[in-house]
């Protein structure tokens, strides 16, 4: 069902091929045995690597760290429709069944943070707490923002018409995420990450994102929730991050002094603001969270 292979600061290479979708590389960090287990989903424009390779080391002393790239970024699945943030959760909810998992934390930034809602809304009895990093019930609510939401399907259908548009990368979006990131060497690394997603693909997760609200059915969040709001953002609004805390009943907030790209401008700090986070969801759990099966 699934293979391991090499090592990296993301734990081990596994790989699991789920009916209907395909193959995923998910890496696994172990953690102390019994652990509980931790999903990491990253943003858009984003993979792994350059989302989470800065904090795993630390979540991996205490938990066990699952991470893979989303469709369509990194090296996730080339599905060949267009991206949707349900499938993103479904397909988890699959992994998590090949490795024989009963239950899991999933952790989620920007984008990310979207899919691990959906997590609990589609799987609730998989989800047993939430972190949700710089991120909002929704990123449409002003009328600028939902001008530009409509137009993404335009401006999506006139790219795939010009060929010039195929070879490019989602650095040409993700340049304005790494908000606060200043230091020359990081930026040309986080170029070189989100090159490896195409344009064309980002620009559908961004419509994704655009189309996302979960301010409906937020509140009646029933796990253990908490809330890390990186309070110098430009990319997700302070006033929303915290509407999401808010509107999650007893979420504990994390505030931390940073940027959008808190994740490569301070690793130290966001690590630090994750473990916090994932030990205020996860005390007190047991071993429900544990895996059953490897």
């Amino acid at each position: 069902m699934n293979s391991a292979g090499p090592i990296s600061v993301l734990g081990r290479e596994r790989d699991v091929t789920i009916p209907g979708r395909g193959r995923f590389v998910v890496w696994d960090a172990p953690g102390p045995p019994g652990a509980p287990v931790l999903v990491l989903f990253h943003g858009v424009t984003l993979n792994a690597t350059l989302n989470w390779s800065g904090v795993v080391p630390a979540l991996s002393r205490h938990y066990r760290v699952l991470t893979l790239d989303l469709p369509g970024h990194g090296r996730g699945i080339r599905s060949g429709v267009p991206f949707r943030l349900e499938d993103c959760a479904d397909d988890v909810a699959a992994v998590a069944a090949a490795f024989g998992i009963r239950q899991l934390v999933p952790v989620g930034f920007s984008m990310g943070g979207m899919v691990a809602q959906l997590m609990w809304r589609r799987h609730p009895d998989l989800t047993a707490g939430l972190v949700l990093c710089s991120t909002a019930r929704n990123v449409s609510g002003s009328v600028w923002e939902r001008s530009a939401a409509m137009m993404i399907p335009g401006l999506m259908a006139t790219a795939a018409w010009i060929p010039a548009m195929y070879p490019l990368g989602a650095d040409v979006l993700g340049t304005s995420l790494l908000d606060g990131v200043t230091e020359a060497a990081p930026r040309r690394w986080a170029m070189e990450q989100m090159r490896r997603t195409s344009l064309l693909n980002a620009m559908s997760a961004v419509q994704a994102a655009c189309q996302f609200t979960s301010h409906r059915w937020i509140g009646s969040v029933d796990v253990p929730t908490a809330v890390v709001v990186t309070n110098r953002d430009r990319i997700v609004p302070i006033r929303r991050q915290w509407k999401l805390a808010d509107a999650v009943p007893g979420s504990a907030v994390h505030e931390i002094d940073a940027g959008h790209g808190v994740f490569l401008d301070a690793p130290d700090t966001f690590a630090a603001a994750l473990l916090d986070a994932c030990a205020s969801v996860t005390s007190g759990t047991g071993s429900g969270l544990a895996e059953s099966a490897s």
